[in-house]
């Protein structure tokens, strides 16, 4: 760790550094028959994002980077024997956040529909007209008319028209009503994702000037956790000479100063230590180690409250695996989830007593209730509109039944009282673990320094020779230190 702070220049603080994304592209294909050539658009600096780095891994390809009207990158073999993946690896920051630039707008091109989508558009533009003040309200309009959840039949009829998205009948509609548009494609911003694909959103000229539209709520304005990929309805990847082709994204987002990141992707040949740190990973391993890295130190906090301040739990590492899912779905939303959750599982747990199953079976039992409990709460909340509770699916399914079979006995062997002791106290542990892994400091030693993990496993080391008096016993007993 010093090494790495004070010779290669790794910062010891997250604070006044810029946020940095490391954006990789996956691109897998298959043998086909020939020669095999894939091309890759790749992205330019637009709406403030600044390019600091990129890397390509193109083994036994050959490799070309072209520039035209766009930047791309091509690969090629003359033959192709198995399966194969290629890589393209930036580092990006948003220097200082603003629209995109102004461009011509380009000549409106006729649609090509029959006859039936032709009269169904023409009703709607005439229909959307008439309630519009203005291009952008008439595609405020447009995109709620053509959402999957519309009752407007002409609406209806369109999108069955269509296998694929929405996205096409909406520039295609607006090039008959006369207002130039284009798709925008790119990547949306989250941290450790992995297998994204590219997600569009919709430009228009509303007369004066672009404006960028969200296809599925309509919302106006470029999205800050957008990383425009191409400006354009040209294919992003073209592959020939192979099959099954598939573009795939992986994302992790860093604390560290871009000078930094640059200098340590400039060295990492120079410095043999770099070559074994996380950074030398894809960054579709990079984002998974970001979040295990993370369980040392809610192991840490377990350690603690069980052992020094007495903290009775349900299950000894059954708190670390519900802060994980508090990480997903945010604290008092996950609170609320698992309290939801449990106590409807303790009501049907009791009625499966009744039929004196084996333990095997009552436990699959169980499970099946709880992915049945979390299935109607997910469709219920999405009828809703409650979108945030769809995150119920980070919780982890067999934790959740074991959780609920344990709580069951003991309220049948200790009664209530202790069944609300352990689950206060695995819900305190829980929180307080999901706390110190949401902390920005903690997440950014345990990301750039792995080798700290050391330090929490000698921590714990000492912690479990540990035999004297916990807090919660130092007050239970307080009575026999007073003096008569």
């Amino acid at each position: 760790m010093v090494y790495k702070v004070f010779f290669l220049g790794f910062p010891l603080l997250p604070g006044e550094y810029r946020d940095v994304w490391t954006i990789e592209s996956k691109i897998s294909f298959r043998p086909g028959d020939g020669p095999v050539e894939a091309d890759l658009t790749l992205p330019s600096e637009l709406a403030g994002w600044v390019v600091l780095d990129e890397h390509f891994a193109s083994s036994g390809f050959g490799f070309t980077v072209t520039q035209d009207e766009t930047r791309r990158a091509t690969w090629t073999r003359s033959e192709l024997a198995e399966p194969a993946t290629l890589y393209y690896k930036l580092q990006a920051y948003r220097q200082n956040p603003r629209e995109l630039e102004q461009r011509d707008v380009p000549a409106l091109a006729v649609p090509l529909l029959t006859a039936d989508q032709r009269a169904a558009m023409l009703r709607l533009i005439e229909v959307l007209e008439a309630k519009s003040s203005d291009r952008t309200s008439f595609t405020q309009l447009l995109i709620r008319a053509l959402d999957s959840r519309t009752t407007d039949p002409d609406g209806r009829f369109l999108l069955s028209t269509w296998d694929e998205d929405s996205g096409d009948v909406l520039l295609l509609t607006l090039a008959l009503a006369e207002i130039p548009a284009t798709a925008l494609r790119g990547v949306r911003l989250e941290d450790g994702r992995r297998r994204q694909t590219l997600s569009t959103l919709l430009e228009i000229h509303d007369g004066e000037r672009w404006q960028v539209f969200d296809p599925r709520t309509g919302q106006a304005g470029l999205p800050e956790d957008f990383f425009i990929w191409q400006r354009s309805e040209d294919a992003v990847l073209n592959v020939s000479g192979a099959r099954n082709s598939r573009l795939e994204f992986a994302l992790v987002s860093n604390s560290l100063p871009s000078r930094s990141v640059l200098a340590m992707e400039q060295r990492s040949g120079r410095y043999a230590l770099l070559d074994f740190s996380i950074y030398a990973l894809p960054v579709e391993q990079q984002g998974v180690f970001k979040g295990l890295l993370l369980i040392p130190v809610a192991a840490l906090v377990v350690v603690i409250m069980r052992l020094l301040v007495g903290v009775k739990t349900s299950g000894t590492f059954m708190p670390i695996l519900i802060a994980i899912a508090f990480i997903q779905t945010t604290l008092l939303l996950g609170l609320a989830i698992f309290l939801g959750l449990v106590a409807a599982g303790l009501w049907i747990r009791g009625w499966l007593s009744h039929m004196n199953l084996l333990l095997v079976s009552r436990i699959s039992a169980v499970v099946i209730v709880v992915i049945f409990l979390m299935s109607a709460l997910a469709l219920t909340s999405y009828r809703l509109g409650l979108d945030q509770v769809l995150s119920v699916t980070f919780f982890p399914v067999i934790i959740l039944a074991w959780t609920i079979e344990r709580m069951s006995i003991l309220w049948e062997e200790e009664g209530p009282h202790e069944v609300l002791v352990q689950g206060s106290g695995s819900l305190l542990v829980a929180t307080l673990a999901y706390l110190a892994m949401s902390n920005r400091l903690a997440s950014h030693l345990t990301f750039n320094f792995p080798e700290l993990t050391l330090t929490l496993l000698g921590l714990i080391l000492l912690l479990g020779k540990y035999t004297g008096y916990r807090l919660t016993e130092l007050y239970r007993f307080r009575a026999m230190g007073d003096k008569p």
